[in-house]
């Protein structure tokens, strides 16, 4: 003899709280996340030991490629024509930060004759930018 079970008291777990809690999910993540898009020009930053947290003030990226060629603002930019643009930045915002984005495969004189010429712009002080330690160093 074979009994039948009832299909009515068997527990279940729906499939569309499911979905609502992912779409949810989905949805705070989407919101919270912030990307910093970068320019097209694909540079490899050397690593840092340590984070450093960089101060909140008006700051400008200059990016460096491997061959030392330097980009404003994802335009290829001249070392005599970037004095000029950081010194009227200078005057006109009081820009007193430069964050330098150097390929690790730029050569250390090219960066150092860069921070010179932002000195001599006016610029006070320069970050060096480096990728985050994987660790929670």
């Amino acid at each position: 003899m074979r009994f039948k079970r009832n299909k009515e008291n068997e527990p279940g777990l729906g499939i569309a709280p499911l979905v609502d809690i992912v779409f949810l999910l989905l949805i705070f993540f989407m919101l919270t996340s912030h990307f910093d898009i970068a320019s097209g020009i694909r540079i490899r930053l050397p690593k840092a030991a340590h984070r450093v947290l960089e101060q909140e003030k008006e700051n400008i990226t200059l990016v460096m490629d491997s061959n030392g060629t330097c980009y404003l603002k994802g335009k290829k930019i001249e070392d005599t024509e970037l004095r000029k643009k950081l010194h009227s930045l200078v005057e006109k915002k009081d820009l007193i930060h430069l964050v330098l984005q150097a390929d690790k495969e730029a050569r250390h004189g090219r960066v150092v004759q860069i921070m010179d010429l932002a000195k001599s712009a006016g610029i006070r002080s320069i970050i060096i930018a480096a990728r985050m330690p994987t660790g929670g160093g």
